[in-house]
């Protein structure tokens, strides 16, 4: 929900290595603001307290820190000892993270001897100069901490262990009002996969003053909420400005005709692979398709496949997408996402920006998102109290070409039947959350189209009269209960033959549940295969778990897991259409999402079917995307293997091409920390005049000429 990478998961408490950061650093007791607001779009969902108070070595700060976001959220308390120079001695936090797994970590410095045990490990080491810890996961005043010591290091770079480093450097200044001191705007970077910034005192002792998620969160001091938008817009300015870089250093603007040399084309409509074939690229579409070499060289550029495979752009059919991250999409092969809920303004100039080149990122298609209002609401779309509301908010997304809803947890079981109505009669479908107090056999009875993420299908089984699925619940009655599910008895036939009948669509989004079954220190199963590419802090923070996994629950929460997986698997078989959804870290997921397919009984041609040729059927864009066909949008990715016998091969795309764009994974991921995973394909250029072949040159200087 992440780089964001923002899943499902905590926004402020997830470890600073994923997800958004926070920063406080440290202050005399009789300076520093002791009580902090968490603001989710402008209510209060929970606060930071901060006490300072003498020690022997210098000086102790007790911290806690607990907030709730849709019926989730973490307690910490945690206990610092810095030295006289601030600089961190002790730390220690105990508490619940965001999902109820337990929270321990302890962090000692003496003299150069540094100690660390946590949940995910432990170790020892000698240290020669500053160093700083990064605990998996803190609270925002420990993040602040890390930064206050960066500024005070050559160049603002600090080490850090377990490992990795921390820079930082100030962009941008807000000038002192009668309310607060003047404010510095910090960049931190080497701990995320993009940039994260925080707002900090200009004082003789900087101390922490915000941080703020524009358009969607804030963390500041009470009675500071007028500086909010002051902050948005400066700090909206540095993050416009990394991401315009790559909107314009990303992409390959070759010279027309484009071939695409022997590649084996993905027919998506029947899953399999074709002969050898040349694809012709011209204006952003596909021209032509030949057998390889049934035609001479034309003028314009030719990619040399060398007999690996072609395939459409991938789906990502359920995405909340993140201005810094979306064109780790592209790094992935996924063209075209689906975004099931965000922040509308935020997502409608976002659009705007991918359309027109300005961001660098798979095309959008939005799910209009409406929520009910409740203590456990979540943020973001509309949040509406009554009927008339929704019907309204109905009409917003309507007017604006969406063709989807989603509901969430909040909304009023007795307002779906009448919404869905209205909402049909204006050509838009219906998905989401099953409202709590509700089973999905009532949703889809009530007029959904689609039902969205696999637990909330099988609580149709499982939940319990009275059971309050806003909550932990919903993720805790699976866990527990579904490894006894009988898959052939009669009631779950009778559901299955229900989808069935309607056409029921399912985004049952497999991968991002997979942490249900997570040991603490383990990496996390979805990224395993990959995460030796990631940063070392994200790599850490990927062995926590955020469920409370044990020696005692584990085998049967793995059970759970693998019967979700073998409904998924059922539903296939069963004629029910799926679509391929992530809910996590952008590319990477869906690769997972489909290997998960495979690894419970869906043929790999299949499963790469759904991820391509149902993504398009079900956002109704299948008359330009898809599939390769002439006349149809040149959305082409190249992957260096078969995917229909070894669906592993998509995790290492060698090309992605949008709209005739071409993308190179191995120029994308570096600039978000992530070692590539593959090379590049030839790429030549030719004289439109003479035709004659040039000197093979780098993409990069193809780029340069010819954006």
């Amino acid at each position: 929900m992440s780089i964001s990478v923002l899943r499902r998961s905590a926004w402020l408490a997830v470890p600073l290595s994923v997800g958004l950061s926070l920063v406080a650093v440290c202050a005399p007791a009789a300076a520093a603001p002791d009580v902090y607001e968490v603001l989710y779009q402008g209510e209060v969902a929970g606060q930071m307290k901060v006490e300072h108070r003498p020690a022997r070595a210098g000086q102790r700060v007790d911290v806690q820190f607990s907030y709730r976001d849709n019926g989730r959220g973490p307690d910490y308390k945690e206990t610092v000892d810095l030295d006289a120079n601030g600089d961190l001695l002790a730390y220690r936090i105990e508490g619940t993270s965001t999902y109820g797994a337990p929270t321990r970590e302890r962090y000692l410095l003496r003299g150069r001897k540094a100690s660390w045990q946590s949940m995910v490990d432990r170790g020892d080491v000698e240290v020669d100069g500053p160093v700083g810890y990064l605990p998996v996961e803190s609270s925002p005043w420990i993040s602040g901490l890390l930064a206050l010591q960066a500024t005070r290091q050559r160049d603002g770079e600090l080490s850090l262990l377990p490992g990795g480093s921390l820079r930082v450097r100030k962009i941008q200044t807000l000038p002192a009002t009668e309310a607060a001191p003047a404010l510095g705007m910090f960049e931190m970077t080497g701990l995320d996969l993009q940039p994260s910034y925080v707002w900090l005192t200009e004082e003789p002792k900087p101390r922490f003053f915000a941080f703020v998620a524009p358009g969607y969160a804030a963390i500041l001091p009470q009675g500071q909420r007028a500086l909010i938008e002051a902050m948005e817009s400066a700090q909206l300015e540095a993050e416009d400005a990394w991401s315009e870089e790559l909107a314009r250093t990303l992409p390959h603007h070759l010279r027309e005709p484009i071939v695409i040399r022997n590649a084996r084309v993905f027919d998506s409509e029947k899953a399999l692979l074709t002969a050898p074939m040349d694809v012709y690229v011209f204006r952003g579409r596909i021209a032509e398709i030949k057998l390889a070499g049934s035609q001479a060289r034309e003028p314009g550029s030719e990619i040399d496949a060398q007999g690996r495979t072609l395939i459409p752009g991938l789906f990502d059919m359920h995405a909340h997408e993140d201005p810094r991250a979306t064109a780790l999409q592209l790094a992935g092969g996924v063209t075209t996402a689906r975004d099931m809920g965000n922040d509308n303004l935020m997502l409608d100039t976002l659009m705007r920006r991918i359309d027109s080149g300005e961001r660098a990122g798979a095309r959008i298609v939005p799910a209009g998102f409406i929520e009910g209002r409740s203590e456990f609401s979540a943020r973001g779309g509309f949040v509406v109290d009554s009927l008339e509301e929704a019907k309204k908010a109905a009409d917003w997304y309507a007017q604006r070409g969406y063709r989807q809803l989603k509901l969430y947890n909040s909304f009023n079981p007795e307002w779906v039947a009448p919404l869905a109505a209205y909402a049909h009669d204006q050509g838009l479908r219906i998905s989401g959350h099953i409202p709590a107090f509700m089973r999905a056999e009532e949703a889809v009875r009530a007029g959904y189209d689609e039902l969205t993420h696999i637990n909330q299908v099988l609580l149709n089984f499982l939940v319990q009269p009275g059971d309050d699925t806003r909550t932990l619940q919903r993720f805790y009655r699976i866990m527990e209960n579904a490894h006894a599910l009988d898959l052939n008895s009669v009631p779950v036939q009778d559901f299955v033959g229900l989808l069935k009948q309607r056409g029921i669509s399912v985004d049952s989004t497999l991968a991002v549940f997979e942490d249900m079954y997570q040991r603490q220190g383990q990496m996390h199963p979805s990224y395993a295969a990959v995460a030796d590419h990631f940063p070392p802090a994200m790599q850490r923070s990927l062995r926590k778990s955020g469920f409370d996994v044990t020696d005692k629950n584990f085998a049967r929460y793995k059970a759970s897991f693998d019967k979700m997986g073998e409904f998924v698997a059922m539903m296939f078989h069963a004629g029910i259409p799926l679509v391929a959804g992530t809910d996590y870290i952008q590319g990477f997921t869906l690769h997972r999402e489909l290997e998960l397919y495979v690894q419970y009984g869906i043929p790999a041609a299949e499963a790469l079917r759904i991820a391509t040729y149902n993504g398009a059927k079900f956002t109704g864009t299948l008359d330009r995307l898809g599939s390769i066909a002439p006349g149809k949008s040149a959305d082409l990715v190249l992957v260096d293997g078969d995917p229909t016998v070894d669906i592993n091969v998509l995790r290492k795309p060698m090309l992605t091409m949008k709209e005739g764009v071409v993308f190179l994974p191995s120029e994308i991921y570096p600039r978000f920390g992530i070692a590539a995973f593959n090379g590049q394909p030839l790429i030549r250029e030719f004289e439109p005049e003479a035709g004659e072949a040039k000197s093979p040159v780098s993409p990069s200087a193809l780029h340069h000429r010819h954006h």
